[in-house]
């Protein structure tokens, strides 16, 4: 694995670029969604044929489909399940928005009303692999929330049939409604409804460049959660942090996507060196090393700075999406973090942790958009409308004030609004 210095990173990030999108997926994708708006179901039939491989004339996930599910799958995956369930809910109970209200004087009411997105539909990348604590991660927020109907999509195998954990998952979660449809044309038949796919509020989870693609061309006419890029860990360690531990975490990321991005950031030459060849040993037992070693390869360092002020200061240019915290006394540092998707902290909290068992969400911002963004979250299928009632009296007491501002924006049809009321209870 790479090892650099801190003058060679700064150099590096200021010839990089934002994510490179390829013009050829813009063209497929809207291809994919304007056939999808014209021919409905026939376009996803069609597409699941040719993407996925399977011949699908229903698309909707049937009864004795869970049924069969639950029957192939064992029971310890259910248990786990269950108890992921259990640390999701647990978590995220603590995130829900109450309304409230504000009386003052002269009649005033202000308050907050907050209220569950109706519809939402949840995307799960699926086919060959699995991703049962995906669904957990994006479907429990959503129900605690109160939304009224959660639909989720996801590719079928090639014989027609949705994966037993995911389909348990579903159920387990509270999914009401599960489609047998993968891609972009998933993204555009909740964007837009066909004849057996409702059209849907709000689209959430990942999935590859062309479901990313096809969610940022819907958003407008439906909400997303985010734009998905690959993923990231950052790991900052000291002399005293354990490399075969480091090296197993950044390899479980590597595992994702060749296009993973892996980096550690350390105080010690000695650590990065240590670091460095456990990596390279580690990646010989990996069942997925072919991956992994293309990330590695790729986007792959080791950081090597003076002094943790220096290490942290990368972290919040970085704003990774995993950041694991493997130092002395980790949590004196948490007040100079400013950007990070999910804080790991010290050697037994690894970022597997978070996908499955902790109870935090696992769908976070990538991409630097930690600055900016956070992890999915109750507050996603949520939504908030003010409150806002004058009396007589208490609009009479700021007429003249708004009066006099809606002139100053050229806006007499406003100042008329409030000429025609003022003194009105006195006229009557």
């Amino acid at each position: 694995m790479r090892i650099i210095d801190e003058q060679q990173f700064w150099k590096e990030r200021e010839q990089r670029q934002g994510l490179d999108w390829d013009s050829s997926i813009d063209q497929t994708v809207l291809g994919i969604i304007q056939d999808v708006r014209r021919r409905g179901d026939e376009a996803l039939r069609e597409m699941t044929k040719k993407f996925d491989g399977a011949d699908v004339q229903e698309l909707v996930v049937s009864s004795q489909e869970f049924e069969k599910a639950r029957s192939l799958l064992s029971r310890k995956v259910y248990a786990s399940l269950e108890k992921a369930k259990r640390r999701i809910e647990a978590f995220h109970s603590e995130q829900k928005e109450r309304s409230w209200i504000i009386q003052q004087e002269d009649g005033v009411l202000l308050g907050q009303m907050v209220t569950p997105i109706e519809r939402v539909g949840i995307y799960i990348p699926g086919g060959k692999a699995a991703y049962p604590s995906t669904v957990l991660m994006n479907a429990i927020p959503a129900k605690l929330a109160g939304v009224q109907h959660l639909a989720m999509a996801t590719p079928p195998r090639q014989d027609g049939k949705v994966e037993p954990a995911v389909l348990v998952a579903a159920e387990i979660a509270g999914v009401d409604q599960v489609y047998k449809v993968g891609g972009a044309q998933a993204i555009a038949a909740f964007a837009y409804g066909t004849e057996t796919v409702k059209k849907v509020a709000k689209i959430t989870g990942p999935g590859n460049s062309y479901v990313a693609r096809a969610k940022k061309w819907v958003f407008g006419d439906v909400a997303i959660d985010m734009i998905a890029g690959p993923s990231e860990v950052c790991i900052v360690a000291d002399r005293a942090a354990n490399p075969v531990f480091a090296a197993a975490d950044l390899l479980a990321q590597a595992e994702h996507d060749e296009r993973a991005a892996v980096t550690c950031v350390t105080t010690s030459r000695t650590f990065a060196e240590q670091l460095s060849l456990q990596v390279t040993e580690l990646l010989r037992q990996m069942e997925r090393g072919d991956i992994a070693h293309k990330s590695i390869d790729g986007q792959g360092r080791i950081i090597v700075v003076d002094t943790l002020t220096a290490a942290l200061e990368i972290v919040n240019h970085l704003a990774p999406e995993h950041l694991q915290m493997m130092v002395e006394n980790p949590m004196e540092q948490l007040p100079a973090i400013r950007n990070a998707g999910a804080i790991f902290i010290g050697p037994y909290s690894p970022e597997a942790l978070g996908d499955y068992m902790a109870g935090p969400n696992h769908t976070l911002p990538t991409n630097g958009t930690a600055a900016f963004s956070s992890p999915l979250g109750v507050y996603d299928f949520m939504k908030k409308s003010s409150l806002i009632r004058f009396s007589e009296k208490a609009l009479d007491d700021v007429a003249e004030d708004i009066i006099r501002l809606a002139e100053v924006e050229g806006l007499t049809g406003h100042a008329q609004s409030i000429r025609v009321r003022e003194g009105s209870a006195n006229a009557d």
